[in-house]
């Protein structure tokens, strides 16, 4: 892609950033105006283990966790947020406690499953559901539909971008949010007016990456 991405910082811990992108983009659910890479906070061991200390100070003292749902390639934020909930030394309300880090399979239909050996750290468990990034909020439903599905109770969501600040009456914590992109647009995709004005789509993207066009 011709642009050049810009290095923003989380105002909720300013030893986080991403890099954000502007342009013409396509998503699963709608078009945007902004990409946000994320790959960097995912997948270095000091960023995410800073992501997670921070996510973590809105559950410690008063959420029970017994499972963390990743998505979005999620897992490693979330092994370190699972220690860091139930570090030994500090006031939580999981400390000392094993908590599951598990991830569903996506059916060839989009559907969301968990199966058997699985299932048993869904079913009756305080399920908190960890996601790269939320647009529309379509995909933390099918996700909360999901761990519904299965027996679990929502304990929390969070995300490192939302737009959305809750879904379904449940907050979304974010790390990152549109007060830190104000210029952050999303439209569904037959009323975007960068389409309207005969601008062609750059990438196709989703949290993993993205595919130039």
């Amino acid at each position: 892609m011709k642009h050049e991405p810009m290095k923003l910082t989380s105002s909720y811990n300013n030893q986080l950033y991403i890099k954000v992108m502007n342009g013409h983009f396509a998503t699963n659910h709608s078009h945007i105006n902004q990409y946000i890479d994320m790959t960097t906070l995912k997948v270095r061991g000091t960023m995410a283990a800073a992501a997670a200390k921070s996510m973590g100070t809105e559950y410690m003292a008063s959420t029970i966790v017994d499972t963390i749902v990743c998505m979005d390639g999620t897992e490693v934020i979330g092994a370190y947020l699972a220690e860091t909930l139930s570090q030994n030394g500090i006031t939580s309300m999981n400390q000392h406690k094993s908590i599951y880090v598990v991830t569903p399979e996506v059916h060839s239909s989009g559907q969301l499953i968990f199966r058997d050996n699985l299932q048993p750290m869904i079913e009756g468990k305080h399920v908190l559901l960890l996601i790269a990034s939320a647009t529309t909020g379509k995909t933390i439903k099918k996700s909360l539909e999901c761990i519904k599905y299965y027996g679990g109770s929502i304990a929390g969501i969070s995300a490192i971008f939302s737009v959305a600040t809750e879904v379904d009456g449940y907050p979304v914590h974010a790390l990152f949010t549109e007060k830190d992109l104000p210029d952050y647009k999303t439209y569904p995709h037959d009323q975007c007016p960068m389409c309207q004005a005969g601008n062609r789509i750059e990438a196709i993207v989703n949290s993993y990456g993205y595919s130039e066009l």
